[in-house]
């Protein structure tokens, strides 16, 4: 379930059954997997966001390290990764639609799925609550 909260004086959802990075990047944990996408905060900062460079099936990721970049009209920015894992699907549908990064963030606009390495690393992530908390202090 998606919320909508008071940021900055601009509505910015946040879902509430993901855990998130300082660096604005979500993480929805499926059993041994985790989908992985940017907030709607972080989509906003960007702006119209014009090209995504997709990491690729097989591809090893590490907590914390970039392994994605987007472009849009305002930046350029790398996408970290929350938890280590082997990168098993791809949302190639971002390489022709990149903007469903900003329309979908939490849906359609994830990046990939991968296998997790080791299940602890979610320790060092925020839940929803602590996530609104960091975004109220850097917005503040």
């Amino acid at each position: 379930m998606l919320r909508v909260h008071l940021i900055r004086r601009s509505l910015v959802n946040i879902a509430e059954d993901l855990l998130y990075t300082k660096k604005h990047e979500w993480v929805k944990i499926e059993g041994s997997r985790a989908r992985i996408g940017i907030t709607d905060y972080a989509q906003e900062l960007l702006g119209d966001i014009t090209f995504i460079e997709l990491p690729k099936a097989g591809d090893t990721l590490e907590q914390f390290k970039p392994f994605s970049s987007v472009e849009s009209v305002k930046a350029a920015t790398d996408i970290f990764c929350p938890l280590s894992g082997e990168v098993l699907l791809v949302n190639e549908v971002l390489s022709s639609s990149p903007e469903l990064l900003n329309s979908s963030p939490y849906i359609d606009g994830w990046v990939v799925v991968v296998e997790i390495k080791n299940q602890s690393e979610k320790d060092n992530l925020m839940d929803t609550a602590a996530y609104k908390s960091y975004l109220e202090e850097v917005s503040g």
